[in-house]
């Protein structure tokens, strides 16, 4: 049973609203929850929010992440060492609610969301203030009544391209897409490069021809020049794996200098992608 419509969340709607009214782009930061526990989560969110970070992506963590590269991979297995759970997850972002409203979108796989149950899941990922959901092994055409029960529920689901993607299918995931849709500006896992693609402002620009929805570059970007550059293209940019090494070099530290540390790169990031008009 699907359930009745709730009432929708507008903070990533009102978000680029804002960001696009100023002439700022939007900066997207990825952690993943419970890394190293889930009490450092919530402070690093709250610590991401006042460096700048317009959204955040919270990946929950799962132990078979098949679209992360490295550090995502261990970030993934630290926090569930470390007893991360999903309610766990849902958890600490009503904790989070209680001081920050910046948007924060859900970044997982399918089989947490089947383990926890599907209604359940959405229920509770709203309530507890959850913007989104970013299923990353769902095509949003394999399983439309499972998406239907999420949107209904109140998330925004973010779709994937990539540059293999063909145009027609293009057209598809721009119009299932809800929040933004997320190109992955190169083939493979989440992990930083040297370098962005040479094609990054055709591919982009194909993909804003076809979608009303906000483009985020993300996949590879970890210096404040990449993310200045990809914001030229997009209406957001995201880092993930750049800011999880830092979590993993700080994490066994202090909890008042792993987030300084982390909230001071996500600030210099964060300045770069905004002073792009």
């Amino acid at each position: 049973m699907k359930g009745a419509v709730q009432p929708r969340s507008h903070r990533l709607r009102d978000c680029f609203a804002a960001l696009a009214g100023h002439k700022r782009k939007a900066f997207i930061s990825y952690i993943c929850a419970g890394d190293p526990d889930l009490d450092a989560t919530h402070d690093l969110v709250l610590g991401l929010a006042e460096a700048g970070v317009d959204i955040i992506e919270l990946g929950v963590p799962y132990s078979d992440p098949m679209a992360d590269g490295p550090a995502n991979q261990a970030a993934c297995e630290r926090a569930l060492a470390s007893g991360t759970t999903v309610a766990g997850v849902i958890a600490t972002v009503k904790r989070i609610r209680a001081r920050s409203q910046v948007p924060v979108i859900f970044f997982t796989y399918l089989n947490p969301i089947l383990a926890y149950g599907i209604q359940r899941f959405a229920t509770e990922a709203v309530a507890a203030g959850v913007d989104g959901l970013l299923v990353l092994d769902l095509p949003p055409d394999e399983d439309a009544p499972l998406l239907d029960i999420l949107r209904l529920a109140g998330l925004d689901t973010v779709c994937l391209a990539a540059p293999t993607t063909p145009t027609a299918r293009k057209r598809f995931l721009a119009a299932s897409s809800r929040g933004f849709l997320y190109y992955v500006c190169r083939l493979g896992v989440t992990g930083e490069r040297a370098t962005l693609p040479k094609d990054l402002q055709r591919q982009v620009a194909s993909l804003r021809a076809v979608s009303q929805a906000p483009v985020c570059v993300g996949f590879g970007i970890s210096t404040p020049e990449q993310a200045a550059h990809a914001a030229g293209w997009g209406d957001g940019v995201i880092v993930g794996s750049h800011l999880v090494r830092l979590i993993e070099a700080h994490g066994r530290g202090p909890r008042a200098a792993l987030v300084a540390a982390v909230a001071q790169r996500a600030r210099v990031l964060a300045s770069a992608v905004h002073g792009v008009v």
